[in-house]
């Protein structure tokens, strides 16, 4: 998990030692504080720690982002009955038998397990477990998952009874429907995603670390990118 702090604006003479920071965000799961967390409590949460997401299990069990899309489009985007038990396990937890640790303290985190094999490049789905890809988000997070949409999708209820049950339904309300413009990442490669306009996957991403090629330097227009 990464964090960023800041230092006090006070004078920090009196303070005890390693006391002269203040976090100020934190990030794991991408999406946790923009999509569940509520509007009171994201600067209490990008302050705290792990240990303490007891105290913002209200806001995983009962989401507000079905409420505001349900709000928008009616009968297309059905609310899943709540506790919502499987987006406990994605954001929480881990998933049991994929990326649970044993005696699992509930907790913000990124996790991954290292015992399953990667995918290889060619092969991976943007959608991550969603996609049926279990080397892919949210088991660890690869540069070609789509958070937003596997994110969107699972709040909607696409792993309700699959990770765990949304109330007593065990299965997705809403059958899978993407809450998105459909439009998929662009892949691993041009032979295995339908890449359009002057993207070309090729371009962006490398089979090997650091994954995402070096961007332009400054404006593609301008002295240092391409000629015009």
């Amino acid at each position: 998990m990464q964090m960023a702090s800041r230092r006090r604006s006070r004078s920090t003479a009196s303070l005890p030692e390693g006391d002269h920071w203040k976090q100020v965000s934190r990030l794991g799961m991408p999406l946790v504080n923009e999509l569940v967390i509520g509007l009171p409590d994201k600067d209490k949460f990008n302050a705290s720690r792990p240990v303490d997401d007891g105290q913002f299990l209200h806001y995983v069990t009962n989401p507000f982002v079905p409420v505001l899309l349900n709000t928008e489009f009616g009968s297309a985007a059905i609310i899943p009955a709540s506790p919502r038990n499987d987006l406990v396990a994605i954001f929480l937890t881990g998933v049991k038998g994929l990326n649970q640790p044993l005696n699992v303290t509930p907790g913000e985190m990124l996790r991954l397990n290292t015992s399953l094999p990667p995918t290889p490049p060619a092969t991976q789905n943007d959608l991550g477990v969603l996609g049926g890809d279990l080397a892919g988000y949210p088991n660890g997070r690869r540069p070609y998952d789509d958070v937003v949409d596997i994110t969107l999708r699972a709040a909607e209820g696409a792993l309700c009874g699959a990770i765990g049950n949304c109330g007593a339904e065990t299965s997705d309300p809403n059958n899978g429907l993407p809450y998105a413009d459909g439009a998929r990442a662009a892949g691993p490669d041009v032979a295995n995603e339908h890449v359009t306009g002057e993207i070309k996957a090729g371009d962006t991403y490398l089979p090997v670390f650091p994954y995402l090629n070096t961007p332009l330097p400054g404006s593609p227009n301008g002295l240092n990118g391409v000629a015009k």
